[in-house]
């Protein structure tokens, strides 16, 4: 089965900052018979620009119309390949061998939906580092038993995209939604932990708590028995801010990250609590995804890679592009 052709959809919203080495990665795959399908809410900065040096094709959503759900399938619809791979702007892969690692799962033909590793950088949150731990661990999943995906490194089929396509209406968590779907349907969902990618995050306060509390709405509505209280919050605050001291003491860094992980997790549950109000309670498989601590186990080291990683230069600085006279 032919493997090597896919299409690409980004998502992008002012990210000038990323975009380029997103874009530049992808070029030195292995897998060459790339399509590549941006899709621009509204950025007011140069990532249009930037984008545009590259073989890629650009589409436009008002601001007023986004969703993430909404924004996908636009770029899915400009889609030709038989396989869909998903990426945000802010990621970018570390070795050449991303796609091709992405997309083998689907020469089972039972498997939907595969993701990827993600990994922060040193700038990122340090309990947001260790979200990523827990999220995405070393050792991959050939049939998960669970919807868990997240779709800023995910690739799926294109024909199932035409039965179901991601729904418009949720605040976040299209993603889930859609797993939801194809797992009913008897397809398969696969964690590559070799796909590995780069996800840049750098979040003011407000963003943090937001990201959390539209996840947390978005759960609701496709778990609507479903409620996470005050106290539940209060316990999952206590609990993963005590592993992730823990993680920082042995990393040598407690004095310098326990602010930010103080802050973090504060955001992160009280977020999540404001979004859950009202709600029914969680699953036990779905509170592990998304909000338990990574436990005290120290992860071993990744595997072994032949791939050498992508060689990146620093970016440079891009000028926004100058306001048009009237």
């Amino acid at each position: 089965m032919m493997l090597a052709a896919c299409s690409i959809v980004i998502r992008s919203f002012n990210e000038e900052q990323h975009i380029a080495r997103l874009l530049t990665g992808i070029l030195e795959q292995t897998v060459r018979e790339v399509e590549i399908v941006v899709v621009d809410s509204g950025s007011t900065d140069a990532t249009v620009a930037i984008a545009s040096r590259f073989p890629v094709r650009v589409l436009h959503i008002d601001p007023a119309d986004f969703t993430f759900g909404r924004s996908l399938n636009l770029g899915c619809a400009a889609a030709t390949r038989a396989f869909i791979v998903i990426a945000s702007a802010h990621v970018y892969p570390i070795y050449p061998d991303w796609l091709e690692l992405l997309l083998a799962p689907f020469a089972d033909p039972q498997v939907g939906l595969t993701y990827g590793k993600q990994r922060g950088t040193e700038s990122s949150c340090y309990s947001e580092r260790q979200v990523f731990q827990a999220w995405f661990p070393e050792t991959s999943n050939r049939d998960q038993a669970h919807p868990f995906c997240n779709n800023a490194n995910a690739a799926i089929r294109r024909d199932l995209w035409l039965q179901h396509a991601y729904d418009e209406s949720l605040s976040g968590l299209e993603d889930i939604e859609w797993a939801s779907w194809a797992m009913q349907q008897g397809y398969k969902l696969v964690y590559e932990a070799g796909a590995e990618v780069v996800h840049v995050h750098s979040e003011p306060a407000g963003q943090i708590y937001n990201r959390y509390r539209r996840e947390a709405m978005a759960l609701r509505r496709i778990r609507p028995q479903e409620r996470i209280g005050l106290l539940d919050a209060l316990r999952l605050f206590v609990s993963n801010v005590g592993t992730d001291v823990w993680h920082a003491g042995h990393d040598g860094r407690l004095l310098q990250e326990l602010t930010g992980i103080l802050r973090f997790r504060l955001l992160q549950f009280w977020g999540s609590y404001q979004g859950w109000r009202m709600a029914g309670a969680l699953t036990s498989q779905l509170k592990q995804t998304f909000y338990y601590p990574r436990g005290l186990t120290r992860p071993g080291e990744p595997a072994g890679r032949r791939a050498t990683p992508i060689a990146y230069e620093a970016p440079a600085r891009v000028e926004p592009p100058a306001a048009e006279e009237t």
